[in-house]
């Protein structure tokens, strides 16, 4: 049987679809000799590179979804700076998240500290802020990677790994099949950008234009990508009625995303025969 390396794609909460196709493969009894993620898709990536199984994965994220007390009590726990911070002008500050703070209140204990303690080589990709280009990461400490691929700007605070000031990699790089040519005689990306649903003329909040914006920039760079050299399948799960930051809506998230198993496993499953 054929190999398979496996990119997640960054999305924000869209990117729980994540869940259902690692669930497909589990189910498959397949797993991939390498993984490449970026922002969610590092995140969720890594938990399954750590060995992580995909209802593992999912019980872990739904029992935050679900318990918004808690949820709050950790988000509170990652704030980047103090009250004090508001009281005294430094309003970025005391406003934003600090991106490894949030991953010791969120990732699960699964996670190993090094690369190195990894089942499955992973490469995580986040941006670099002031040389304007990707940063991908696939050794060394584990976590401030994973956090410095989700640390958009505005929300979280860029991220320090040796000199470089680091933010999301979906700046640069939201869907990283590129980084795993030549690792594995297939290559699977997992898309979640989506196309809109319907038409719509509401006006969006600051933070959704933003995050929307972000999107259709992804989207672009993607496009562009696959014309120069696609992934051998992309795995598209329907969850663009989603919003980035919808992340309580974990349940139904991933429950939208297992209409796409069904489909994966038989195109997988030819592609790994053939």
């Amino acid at each position: 049987m054929k190999t398979f390396a496996l990119a997640l794609g960054s999305g924000g909460a869209r990117g729980l679809a994540h869940i259902a196709v690692i669930e497909a493969l589990d189910e498959m009894g397949v797993k991939p000799v390498a993984v490449a993620g970026t922002s969610i898709g590092a995140l969720i990536g890594g938990a399954y590179a750590a060995g992580m199984s995909g209802k593992n994965i999912r019980h872990h994220v739904i029992r935050f979804a679900h318990d918004r007390r808690e949820t709050m009590s950790r988000l509170v726990q990652a704030r980047a700076g103090k009250l004090t911070d508001l009281l005294s002008g430094a309003l970025s500050q005391a406003t934003q998240m600090d991106a490894e703070k949030f991953c010791a209140q969120f990732l699960p204990d699964a996670i190993p500290e090094e690369f190195s303690g990894l089942a499955i080589p992973l490469t995580a990709i986040a941006t670099d802020l002031h040389r304007r280009e990707e940063a991908a990461i696939s050794a060394g400490p584990l976590r401030p990677a994973l956090a410095a691929s989700i640390a958009f700007p505005g929300l979280f605070r860029p991220v320090q790994i040796d000199g470089r000031v680091l933010v999301d990699g979906g700046a640069t790089n939201p869907l990283p099949f590129d980084r795993l040519a030549g690792r594995a005689d297939l290559v699977v990306a997992v898309d979640i950008f989506g196309v809109p649903a319907a038409e719509r003329n509401d006006l969006p909040g600051a933070w959704e234009s933003m995050f929307t914006t972000l999107l259709i920039m992804g989207s672009t760079i993607v496009a562009a990508k696959h014309k120069h050299a696609p992934p051998d399948l992309v795995i598209r799960p329907n969850v663009a009625i989603f919003r980035t930051l919808d992340f309580y809506q974990a349940s139904s998230i991933i429950r939208a995303a297992e209409a796409a198993k069904a489909g994966m496993k038989e195109k997988l499953g030819a592609l790994l025969a053939a």
